[in-house]
């Protein structure tokens, strides 16, 4: 007898009364089982779930997350989901909103001193109570520690004080229009005064006690995690916590997502794994976010460095760079070319460089060059320096090289260098390197921070070039009196139409003084598995994680 032949008998001599109650039963048993793990499954639950979590891999190296010192982009991002500012971007706009503020300032008339009401109810991830006195430790241990950041405040306030419980003072040394901006730098957050203490170069680059969404579970040399802070005063994440793979390369990160052993992929991949996986996401085998950039990739041109001091070499440079074809064989359409420092999510963009010199207008470039005294037997030789990690930057300069060869009939030369990136960040501002392709985040959203880092020099002169500013910090070394004025004035001007126009003429000096060369303006890709939603990129560029969650 067969095992199907006896199941069909014993069903058969069971009486109808009794399956009944053995049908009921059962149903009971997957009822019961299914409530369960309906339980387990729940965001609001209080145990580390995996199903609850999020994985997210990224190739961006972490330095810190003391607020006090970070400066990179995945610490930006970090501080972002686990610390508060006093002003935050509406999500998905770039309306600027209160957050630990409970207002927007009230500023004086002379626009120099900023009072900002304070958010009651707020707890730090220790159980400090926040008030006024500790935003204005947080915010006094951040100037006062001198971390890479600090100069971003320390320029631009004279003194922060706590004027109440729940009121805070500012005193800027200028007005500046566009401070409760600064103030949304991650950095900028609210920090335990129980955890921290102020003093020059006392960071704690693995802690982190802040009032944000998320509170710090694990800090590794390979991996963070992140748990959802169960006392948070607004709106809990939709995930129970987030953690963070440090992986060593792209091709790293290209294979671990593909195989589905990371959630979400972010920054970052090359141009031919992100060009894979976009073919991947149009084939449904998952999902794809593509959100324009407000990071800028430029050349830097030493205006000290001979013959970079001559004004027709610099813009024999500008006219012979061709862009599109950049953005065509190199970044395989995954930027859009740029044509100021100023991106072109801003209103007051002006495309300077293309009504100047257009892309690869080579017989520009000869002319300049030949006026400059260059010939086929007299080259221009330029030398390109670029950070030795990055793979786009190398074909770039590449591409650079075979034009200069290929169209300039050997009036131009390129050679191209390379170095890694914490050597050549620390010589840039020594003028060791005449050329260097890199690139910029910014530190807030304000066209004010793509010009005056660049453009604004303290001391110098039009002979000598910078001596001490932010120019020279970027290692262009380019002074002009015209421009520190128009710098000043957009920075005290309240009126946005008027600002504008300053801005306007800023980039005009940019096109036709070439301290700089605008390339391409990235665009963002984020890779996610086809189970995960809420994943989204904000116009500011920050990736909020609360809003993660597995379906």
């Amino acid at each position: 007898m067969t095992m199907g032949n006896y199941n069909r008998q014993l069903q058969i001599s069971i009486k109808p009364s009794v399956i009944k109650a053995i049908a009921l039963f059962c149903l009971c048993c997957l009822l019961t089982a299914s409530c369960g793990q309906r339980a387990n499954r729940s965001p609001n639950s209080s145990g580390d779930n995996a199903n609850n979590r999020v994985t997210i891999g990224t190739t961006l190296k972490l330095r810190t997350i003391d607020p006090g010192d970070a400066y990179e982009v995945i610490s930006a991002q970090l501080l972002y989901n686990l610390g508060d500012t006093l002003y935050r971007y509406e999500s998905g706009t770039t309306k600027l909103i209160p957050h630990l503020a409970a207002a927007m300032p009230k500023i004086s008339t002379d626009g120099l001193t900023y009072t900002i009401p304070l958010r009651q109810g707020v707890i730090f991830h220790d159980d400090t109570p926040f008030n006024a006195a500790a935003m204005e430790f947080s915010l006094q241990r951040f100037i006062k520690n001198g971390g890479r950041p600090a100069f971003l405040l320390g320029d631009a306030v004279e003194s922060v004080k706590a004027t109440g419980e729940y009121e805070l003072t500012f005193q800027l040394k200028k007005p500046f229009a566009a401070f409760p901006s600064l103030l949304t730098f991650a950095g900028a957050c609210a920090v335990s005064p129980k955890a921290y203490e102020i003093g020059e170069g006392k960071f704690k680059p693995d802690t982190f006690v802040g009032t944000g969404r998320y509170k710090l579970a694990k800090y590794g040399s390979d991996s963070i995690k992140i748990d959802a802070f169960d006392k948070y005063w607004g709106e809990k994440p939709a995930n129970q916590g987030i953690d963070i793979l440090l992986l060593s390369s792209s091709a790293n990160l290209f294979n671990t997502f593909r195989t589905g052993a990371i959630d979400v992929a972010y920054l970052s991949l090359d141009a031919d794994q992100v060009q894979s996986l976009d073919e991947g996401s149009k084939q449904g085998k998952w999902q794809e976010i593509a959100a324009e950039s407000s990071t800028v990739s430029y050349m830097t041109l030493n205006i000290k460095s001979k013959p970079l001091d001559n004004l027709d070499v610099r813009q024999a440079i500008a006219a012979m760079i061709d862009r599109p074809l950049i953005n065509d064989r190199v970044l395989r359409g995954q930027a859009q070319p740029l044509y100021s420092l100023i991106p072109t999510t801003f209103d007051v963009h002006k495309p300077v460089f293309k009504e100047l010199y257009g892309d690869a207008n080579m017989a520009k470039a000869k002319e300049l060059l030949t006026k400059a005294g260059y010939s086929a037997t007299n080259p221009f030789v330029l030398p390109i320096w670029y950070p030795s990690s990055s793979t786009k930057r190398a074909l770039v300069a590449s591409m650079i090289e075979a034009q200069a060869k290929l169209k300039m009939d050997g009036i131009m030369q390129v050679q191209i260098n390379s170095v890694e990136s914490p050597t050549l960040f620390q010589n840039i501002e020594k003028g060791i390197y005449p050329a260097v392709l890199v690139d910029w985040y910014a530190d807030f959203f304000d066209a004010d921070n793509y010009i005056q880092p660049f453009l604004d020099c303290a001391t110098g002169s039009a002979a000598g070039g910078c001596e001490k500013g932010a120019s020279q910090g970027q290692g262009s070394f380019y002074y002009s009196d015209r421009v520190n004025q128009l710098i000043d004035q957009q920075r005290k001007e309240p009126n946005p139409q008027t600002r504008k126009a300053l801005f306007a003429e800023i980039q005009d000096i940019l096109g036709r003084d070439v301290p700089f060369i605008p390339l391409w303006q990235d665009k963002d890709y984020t890779f996610a598995q086809k189970n995960i939603a809420g994943l989204h990129l904000e116009p500011t560029q920050a990736f909020p994680f609360w809003f993660l969650k597995k379906q």
